[in-house]
């Protein structure tokens, strides 16, 4: 096959294209920047263009919203995403930081136009959409062979089957093809002609990939080529950010977890603090620290039982008055801010396992160790897509979740799930 999947399933036409991009900005930064310093203008209020105040306030707004409008972009391209939830957050924060700057080089600006600034920016950012929302309304044709027609099991995703090899007569064609499979040569020619042609035609795996945030290793040579290696250049900066936002964590939850370790105590006078060894990356197993939200037990001796005992389940008996609050909201996992400040953990990774359950997963589904290539973390890309699991197949659907997070592996999903981390505590999603 001559053809190359492609890397993402957001590029799609007009999307990287720059006078595109050129425009939209312009556009913003004449309604955000340049329409309230004219107005102020011709109202006679100041001279805006040259009041030394003003000029501030303009540049200053007009690297807060190109920031922000950068930032919500690349999130933005990650699945199921959108700008109310999280593209606000992103252009709130370019403008907090925008006026810390100002406020720390005592440079003079005008809090009202500033103001005005930041809430059309917001506006903004509360339209832009998940790239693959524009991608749900376009029409896509499948070649009818291979894998490429799972692409009909994804729901509310228009395609159509291709019934002879021929582009479609439509402008807004899209055509979707296994690129591993055994095409016939009229078929390899039509994909050669849609591509001359500008049509936009695209490998299955990737696109399923970017609509469903899930990543199913079918093959061991797809490892041995790369794709589920980790961005190492992301490495040291995520090491980074792990030391820096745990030491702040802990400075600032640190009465909190004094609080919950001595309501924690005073109800059964045991200890507050639960340790349990997980497999960690590499496949090493380390101590790992939680609150207790359970009632202590025996630890049981024989695999099948320990498996058992390691899984929660719904109205889980075991489970404690404080520990219903405490799991519920996600406090339980405090304590492993220690654990990722001494490098055991990421503050975002794959949820590490219970050793026993570990060897179980990997006795039972296919590439389960390999989930171990990158460090485990308080949150991750499945916890907030899926919640707490407990049945092998779901385990499984989590296992593509996690590989999903370690082939995109990136700044830009990781600040995608602190957003939904924050939701999921605020809701409650998937507790136990």
């Amino acid at each position: 096959m001559i053809f190359e999947p492609i890397t993402s399933a957001a590029r799609m036409r007009g999307r990287n294209d720059p006078i595109t991009s050129i425009i939209r900005y312009g556009v913003a930064w004449t309604v955000v920047v340049f329409a309230p310093l004219m107005l102020y203008d011709l109202l006679g209020i100041t001279e805006a263009f040259i009041d030394p105040t003003m000029i501030n306030t303009g540049v200053a707004a007009t690297v807060a919203l190109f920031f922000g409008m950068y930032l919500a972009g690349r999130v933005l391209d990650l699945p199921g995403t959108r700008g109310t939830v999280h593209g606000v957050p992103i252009m709130w924060t370019s403008f907090i930081i925008a006026v810390i700057v100002m406020f720390a080089l005592r440079t003079d600006y005008s809090r009202v136009m500033f103001g005005y600034s930041a809430a059309v920016s917001t506006l903004i950012a509360m339209q832009l959409r998940w790239s693959n929302r524009t991608m749900r309304q376009q029409p896509f044709y499948l070649v009818p062979f291979g894998k490429a027609m799972l692409m009909e099991e994804i729901e509310g995703f228009p395609v159509r089957r291709l019934s002879r090899p021929e582009i479609p007569n439509d402008r807004a064609a899209n055509i979707v093809a296994d690129f591993r499979a055994d095409l016939p040569d009229e078929w390899e020619r039509l994909l050669a002609q849609a591509s001359l042609a500008g049509v936009p035609v695209y490998h299955y795996k990737q696109l399923t990939e970017s609509l469903t945030g899930q990543v199913k290793i079918e093959h061991l040579s797809e490892n041995s080529l790369g794709s589920l290696v980790p961005n190492q250049s992301y490495t040291p900066v995520k090491r980074l950010v792990d030391i820096i936002g745990s030491l702040a964590a802990i400075a600032l939850t640190l009465p909190v977890m004094f609080a919950l370790a001595l309501a924690i105590w005073l109800e059964d006078r045991d200890s507050p603090f639960f340790v349990q060894s997980r497999t960690g990356m590499g496949g090493k197993p380390f101590r790992m620290y939680k609150f207790r939200s359970m009632s202590n037990r025996a630890a049981p001796e024989c695999d099948d039982s320990a498996r058992e005992d390691a899984i929660t389940k719904s109205e889980d008996a075991r489970v404690t008055r404080i520990g219903k609050f405490i799991r519920k909201f996600r406090l339980d996992e405090l304590p492993q801010l220690f654990n990722v400040l001494k490098g055991e953990m990421s503050l975002i990774g794959p949820r590490p396992e219970a050793n026993a359950l570990a060897e179980w997963y990997e006795d039972n589904l296919a590439f389960y160790s390999y989930r171990n290539i990158v460090k485990p973390g308080l949150t991750g890309w499945a916890q907030v897509n899926q919640g707490h699991v407990a049945t092998l197949e779901d385990i499984d659907i989590k296992l593509q979740y996690d590989f999903y997070y370690i082939k995109y592996f990136s700044f830009w999903l990781d600040v995608l799930i602190v957003m939904r981390t924050i939701h999921t505590i605020a809701t409650g999603f998937g507790s136990k």
